[in-house]
């Protein structure tokens, strides 16, 4: 392991799957803690601030869709990954909307939860190119992993960071759905469309009126340079 090692909390009422998800991620070099309610989980990631979450949706007491809600309220984007027992298409962009990162649907293969961790992480913690990316008025550091636009702060999750990043690398360019899902996700195989179609949606969001996406029917999106406008949302959470 790489830059990626750090704590990991897990947040799972289901013993065995907990214990499962434990073994693999210390195997692979993290320290796991784990957590069997949402309102706990709250007190131990504030104390221990791991690099990552791995967060089950059907918790007793506060689900994982409103523990989500409240880190993010709190200004906490610590790398969450969703797991659930339900393969519902709406809980699934629910979780991406609030600010989530990824999501499995179980049963699943306690290697790929591995994997899309150390692909999260590496995101997110992962070498840095040392050139900034300015276009117009939204300007990107990779090395510290943050964005302004017209001078004012850009609260972005780490997959939208990448995502808006991705698409500023190459303006005017056109990019299909399968491209950015390989690209910014890692692989295009375990995601639908529809996971990027919801990010765009929340970047549009928070860079406000004159955003520069482009959406290309039929085709995928592009980013342009954004209108000198005024931003509404330049400091909304998700």
């Amino acid at each position: 392991m790489d830059a990626q090692v750090g704590l990991v909390v897990i947040v799972e009422d289901e013993h065995a799957i907990a214990d499962v998800e434990r073994l693999y991620l210390t195997r692979a070099g993290f320290g796991v803690e784990t957590v069997a309610d949402g309102a706990a989980a709250i007190g131990v990631i504030r104390a221990r601030r791991p690099v990552a979450i791995v967060l089950d949706v059907g918790l007793p007491g506060m689900d994982g869709i409103e523990l989500c809600r409240r880190l993010r309220a709190e200004d906490d984007w610590t790398p969450i990954i969703f797991v659930t027992a339900r393969d519902d298409e709406i809980e699934k962009l629910v979780a991406l909307e609030l600010g989530g990162d990824d999501y499995l649907t179980k049963p699943f293969s306690p290697r790929e939860l591995v994997t899309r961790l150390k692909v999260v992480l590496r995101r997110t913690h992962g070498p840095a190119s040392r050139n900034g990316i300015t276009l117009g008025a939204l300007t990107l550091d990779p090395d510290r992993r943050s964005a302004t636009l017209r001078g004012a702060d850009l609260v972005l999750t780490a997959t939208e960071f990448d995502l808006l990043a991705y698409l500023a690398r190459s303006p005017g360019r056109v990019f299909t759905r399968e491209q950015l899902l390989a690209s910014v996700w890692g692989q295009a195989d375990y995601a639908s469309g529809r996971t990027v179609d919801v990010h765009i949606a929340q970047l549009r969001s928070k860079l406000g009126a004159g955003s520069g996406i482009r959406t290309v029917r039929g085709v995928g999106y592009a980013l342009d340079q954004p209108a000198d406008v005024a931003s509404h949302a330049v400091r909304s959470a998700v």
